[in-house]
């Protein structure tokens, strides 16, 4: 590559806006999330009805049984493919739009 068209290239650069959103607004509002936006596994224990379905549609292996036959979920393994939403009859399981799921326990990731 020759020179000038490095130049050329470096002050293009710096001249256009960047393309990438802030994390965070400037009045520290959190940026929204586009509406099919599949985040954090949101649980409805009292809608589950213990048919299990979703346990054998996760592709991850996220999803384990309880004692009185619910299910809960270890997102630190989730790909959030949206399998185990799809195949819930009672619409127990969704996903959300929460997308900070860093934690330093591992016990956080854990949605029951």
């Amino acid at each position: 590559m020759k020179l000038g068209n490095m130049l050329r290239d470096a002050l293009r650069a710096l001249l256009h806006k960047p393309v990438t959103v802030r994390y965070l607004t400037r009045a520290g509002e959190m940026v929204s999330v586009p509406e099919r936006y599949r985040g954090k596994i949101v649980y409805d224990k009292e809608a589950c009805i213990g048919c299990l379905l979703c346990i054998r549609t996760c592709p991850s292996g996220v999803i384990t049984t309880t004692e009185e036959k619910k299910v809960s979920f270890n997102i630190s393994r989730c790909v959030f493919c949206a399998q185990c939403a799809e195949i819930c009859p009672t619409d127990a399981i969704r996903l959300g739009s929460d997308f900070e799921i860093v934690t330093s326990e591992k016990e956080d990731l854990i949605v029951q």
